[in-house]
């Protein structure tokens, strides 16, 4: 495998046992540069702890992490965002004493830590994520004074500000409107074509069919479907575990 080729992020075999429980059971993906990928799934499928296991929030019972094609399943949690990783998380985690601002900036100021970044670099970093989020007009207001939506795009810009390599986005427009649907996904597929690799999980089926470049589904800790988002949407066990029997009606 050339350099070129080497994915971004790569997951072999990995698994995260709670006892008997199999959140995770053997999963193998490849998430190769400058495309969305998505997971779809039921509630319980495992695509949240895949993102934990990811980023090392939640230990691997086995199999192995590649960013890189670099072994990370052992780096500790912190340093996963200075290796450039970033995610948003399923329910919202703002610092609630701290500003919009401020929220946004310590993206910055953590991804920046020890390097010589200027401060005007710094400040051009948060100024582009909150243009590109639409946040300009929140910038002096706490978390709590904020909408649900509202408090999903400060996260967007707050993981978008660190310039990542890879950014995981768990349900990112939850609690928006069709609007705010709209505009998020514009702004996903603009990062896409600047080149930045994602991993997306929504339950938002319209949505991964339209913005996702390759599409995985989950069912029980385990991978069911894979291909391109139309063909997998159609699969049969996808349709049984996730659409049910209005979505094969609607699919058909």
């Amino acid at each position: 495998m050339t350099a070129a080729t080497v994915p971004v992020l790569e997951t072999r075999d990995i698994a995260v046992h709670y006892g008997g429980i199999k959140a995770l059971d053997g999963i193998s993906l490849a998430f190769h540069a400058g495309a969305i990928h998505g997971i779809l799934g039921p509630n319980g499928s495992g695509k949240t702890t895949l993102v934990a296991a990811v980023t090392r929030l939640t230990p691997l019972t086995r199999g192995d992490l590649l960013f890189d094609g670099v072994s990370h399943a052992t780096t500790a949690p912190h340093e996963i965002a200075r290796r450039g990783i970033a995610r948003t998380f399923q329910t919202v985690r703002l610092l609630p004493d701290r500003t919009v601002f401020d929220n946004v900036a310590l993206a910055v100021a953590v991804r920046g830590a020890g390097t010589k970044r200027s401060s005007a670099r710094k400040r051009a970093d948060v100024d582009d994520a909150v243009e590109r989020t639409g946040i300009g007009s929140l910038l002096a207001r706490y978390p709590d004074e904020l909408s649900y939506g509202a408090q999903r795009r400060v996260e967007i810009a707050r993981a978008i500000a660190r310039k990542p390599r890879l950014l995981l986005l768990d349900e990112p427009t939850a609690g928006m409107n069709r609007h705010e649907r709209e505009e998020i996904t514009g702004l996903l597929t603009t990062l896409r074509d600047e080149g930045l690799t994602q991993l997306l999980i929504e339950h938002d089926v319209r949505m991964m069919v339209d913005t996702c470049d390759h599409l995985y589904a989950m069912n029980f800790g385990r991978l069911i479907a894979s291909g391109a988002p139309a063909d997998v949407v159609r699969n049969a066990e996808v349709r049984a575990a996730y659409l049910g029997k209005r979505g094969e009606r609607e699919h058909a």
